[in-house]
């Protein structure tokens, strides 16, 4: 995309000011943090319920941006850059998208549905391209800023589009069905997912239906409910497994490793073969097949293709790596679309200063080779990558393209050589198509650890801290706890994530789990709650800002202030307002404010105090006497002291109950990790960490027989028992066996029977289908651990950080 300012202003009806509106454009970004970002970059500054893009429009123009779409200049900012103003920057955004897609007429295919979408798109860019130079979607970009970003990345070199389209509520569909414009449409399934936001189910399924208002076909699985909804005037290819009138008839029949479906179509009558067995994959399969024949593929060529279809990978995963690294697996998927995305999530993730990135030749952009691989070395180059591994006969041919570049014509030959190719103390993004086998360098740099591993999900962290965000007013400012590794769940990774959504504070217990985070990079101010007064001199080495809540603490700490020569050293003051556990009392506040007046050595950065009961309304009352009491106290420091510091009282469930107390910030806990305590609240918030293991052992035993130590379980009947490699070492404890607690494998409860031992547990596994290597989910959804949580009479918090450090995290973002 080239097109200059001149020619957008008129497209998105916008008020020009600035000095040259002849400036050319070949991006257009919403992401103010990425490296991609340019003096040729469109920066649209997208108002959302949490984020406000016009806040980082002076950094973006520091940095060499100039060109922006805004809905006002920002304060002392004109004159300083292009500025085009609409009313609204997401529909301008989408009205230019809509209208660089009227530039392009070829075939565009637009899917929708609740379940699918992505995995339908993958596997018809795979079954398609071989024949077509294909622009699709990105990963799951189908939102209404994600779907206009995706079809702007259209060239003149593409003969065929697949985008996808999803929607949260009414009134969304014909916005994408404008930028789309679809001329083949796919409906790949209607579910439960966002049904909030519809009325009921025929309000979800008219506005799905409004993406295929003007496609030449429709494709479907024939379904009478939903045909009742559509326009008589679209032309539908359907298909069905047990009603006649449908196009396609198509009968599935299981073998033990493929699914076999006959295909009845016309005159035409024939067999293929797919690698899957479950229903939801069988059914994406069917779609794409549908696809195959409307678009008139012969009968071999359809089934040479579809039976090396193959698992869609939807993650990219952080996983710690060998010698001090950090390793991030992208390896099933290389276009430059996915490269772009890849490169951010590398930025916001990285832990060290060098990055290395491992990159396969890369496929369907539409663009000429020498084209594709110039705008792939100028991406690389904007984010500032120190070592390039091409592995591939085409890019080791451009190797002179990239920096400090190694190349390699296939993985074989790379792997051969890894043992004389250093790696340490870096962040290496290993990112490759499917048939390169990437995989294979992943499990090599992987740092070694047993099979048991908590999976941390990103997207729903983001997603959490994004609904509190919600909850509290735009200029609230934001404290998130990362004590106690992230509840469990990893610190650094967790406040570098954090870091990228720009809160105000991080909070740790103790100074050691601060340093921890800025040796690692972390840049944010970090509070320590319970500073112990022989880390004070570690904690101003490197500049932590600590919590003071005694006169003894605060004594020791002016003294040290004194000696260092120190000038306005950032501290908390720590209130007790009924918590009883730290904290300066009312009694001890005129000796407190004596020892700070006229103290240059530190600054009061805040006060704060802790609820108590927050969490339970039946002590309302009590919760309602702290805020007094902390409004009273505080207020009286302030003026007496005659500063304006940052007070915040308010934790997790304070957020939700107690709105009016929001003061200047509040204090993000276990809610950030998926944990509400109240049930209504729950249903807004997404799990985050999930613990998995796998099968080690399954043996039947018969009745009379023992399980474990001390032979606590005894077998009434024929029982069929599996070994899991995770025990109380691991942090699950001993009080879960025999019966008390489960876990669930192929989504079906597995009792935990006899003793939990340091290192395995045994299941009952009688009525479930599975074996050696399947998965075990020991915690997620489903068990919770708020289930677990109260089968042992403790609280979610206990669960969560019990597990224990020899378990792998694993990070990543869908």
């Amino acid at each position: 995309m080239t097109v200059s300012i001149r020619n957008i202003i008129p497209i998105i009806k916008a008020q020009f000011n600035g000095a040259n509106d002849i400036a050319i454009i070949d991006t257009i970004s919403i992401d103010s943090r990425s490296l991609q970002n340019s003096d040729s970059t469109l920066f649209f500054a997208i108002v959302g319920p949490n984020h406000d893009g016009h806040h980082y429009i002076n950094s973006l123009i520091e940095k060499g941006v100039f060109n922006f779409v805004v809905n006002h200049i920002p304060e002392n900012l004109e004159g300083k850059a292009n500025f085009l103003i609409v009313e609204n920057t997401v529909e301008a955004l989408q009205t230019f998208a809509a209208s660089y897609r009227s530039n392009f007429d070829f075939p565009i295919i637009g899917i929708t549905g609740s379940n699918g979408k992505t995995i339908i798109k993958e596997w018809l860019n795979f079954l398609l391209s071989p024949d077509y130079n294909i622009i699709r979607s990105p990963k799951s970009y189908n939102s209404q800023v994600g779907v206009p970003l995706s079809v702007l990345g259209i060239n003149e070199k593409h003969n065929l589009g697949i985008f996808e389209a999803g929607i949260s509520t009414v009134n969304e569909m014909e916005n994408l069905q404008k930028i789309i414009q679809p001329t083949i449409g796919i409906l790949s399934n209607i579910g439960s997912a966002h049904d909030e936001g519809f009325h009921d189910a025929g309000e979800k399924i008219k506005e799905k239906l409004k993406l295929f208002s003007s496609v030449e076909v429709l494709i479907m699985n024939k379904n009478r409910t939903i045909e009742a909804f559509l326009n008589t005037k679209i032309n539908t290819f359907t298909w069905s497994s047990d009603d006649g009138k449908a196009n396609v008839f198509i009968i599935a029949k299981e073998s033990s490793d493929h699914t076999e479906l006959k295909i009845t179509y016309d005159k035409l009558c024939f067999k293929i073969g797919i690698p899957f067995q479950d229903q939801a994959s069988i059914e994406n399969a069917i779609h794409c097949l549908m696809v195959m024949l409307y678009l008139g593929y012969e009968q071999n060529t359809i089934q040479d293709r579809m039976a090396l279809l193959y698992p869609v990978e939807m993650r990219l995963k952080v996983k710690n790596g060998i010698n001090n690294t950090t390793l991030i697996d992208d390896s099933y998927s290389s276009d430059f679309q996915s490269l772009k995305i890849a490169l951010d999530f590398l930025e916001s993730q990285k832990q060290y200063k060098k990055k290395t990135l491992v990159l396969s030749d890369i496929f369907q952009s539409g663009l000429i080779t020498e084209e594709l691989y110039s705008k792939v070395s100028q991406l690389i180059i904007s984010n500032k990558i120190n070592r390039v591994i091409a592995i591939g006969e085409t890019i080791s041919s451009f190797k002179n393209k990239f920096p400090n570049c190694l190349a390699f014509p296939s993985t074989e030959k790379f792997v051969s050589e890894i043992d004389s190719i250093p790696f340490e103390n870096e962040t290496i993004l290993v990112k490759g198509a499917r048939h390169f086998h990437f995989e294979e360098i992943v499990s090599l740099l992987e740092e070694k650890t047993h099979e048991t591993v908590l999976e941390i999900n990103l997207n729903a962290i983001s997603h959490n801290l994004n609904y509190y965000k919600s909850r509290v007013k735009p200029a609230t400012k934001m404290m998130v706890m990362v004590k106690a590794f992230g509840y469990g769940n990893g610190g650094y990774e967790i406040a570098k994530l954090l870091s990228h959504h720009k809160v105000d504070y991080l909070g740790v217990a103790f100074a050691d789990e601060g340093i921890s985070l800025k040796n690692a990079g972390i840049e944010l101010p970090i509070m320590v709650l319970n500073p112990e007064s022989t880390s004070f001199s570690a904690i101003i080495q490197y500049h932590l800002e600590p919590e003071i809540y005694s006169i003894k603490g605060l004594t020791a700490f002016l003294k040290l202030a004194e000696q260092k020569k120190l000038k306005s050293f950032p501290i908390h003051i720590k209130l007790d307002t009924g918590m009883h556990r730290l904290g300066f009392e009312e009694k001890d506040l005129p000796e407190l404010i004596s020892k700070l007046k006229d103290n240059k050595t530190v600054q009061v950065k805040s006060i704060l105090s802790h609820l108590a009961a927050s969490d339970d309304m039946k002590h309302i009352d009590f919760t309602l006497s702290q805020i007094k009491l902390y409004d009273k106290l505080s207020s009286q420091l302030m003026s007496e002291l005659n500063i304006k510091p940052i007070r915040h009282i308010l934790n997790s469930s304070g957020i939700s109950n107690f709105p009016q107390a929001q003061y200047d910030m509040v204090r993000l806990g276990i809610g950030l990790y998926g944990v509400a305590n109240d049930e209504d609240e729950q249903k807004y918030l997404e799990n985050v960490g999930t613990l998995k293991s796998i099968i080690s052992q399954v043996r039947t035993i018969q009745e009379g027989e023992s399980v474990g130590y001390n032979r606590r379980f005894m077998a009434t009947k024929t029982t069929k028992i599996a070994t899991i490699p995770i025990g109380y070492a691991d942090g699950i404890s001993r009080h879960l066996g025999n019966g008390v607690g489960y876990v669930t494998i192929k989504n079906k409860k597995a009792p935990i029977v006899g003793s939990v031992c340091m290192d395995m547990i045994m299941v009952d596994v009688t009525d479930i289908d599975c074996k050696e290597g399947n998965e075990v989910i020991i915690f997620g959804k489903d068990p919770s651990v708020q289930f677990i949580a109260k089968q042992l009479g403790t609280i979610p918090y206990e669960i969560m950080t019990s597990i224990s450090q020899r378990v792998k995290r694993i990070f990543y973002r869908e």
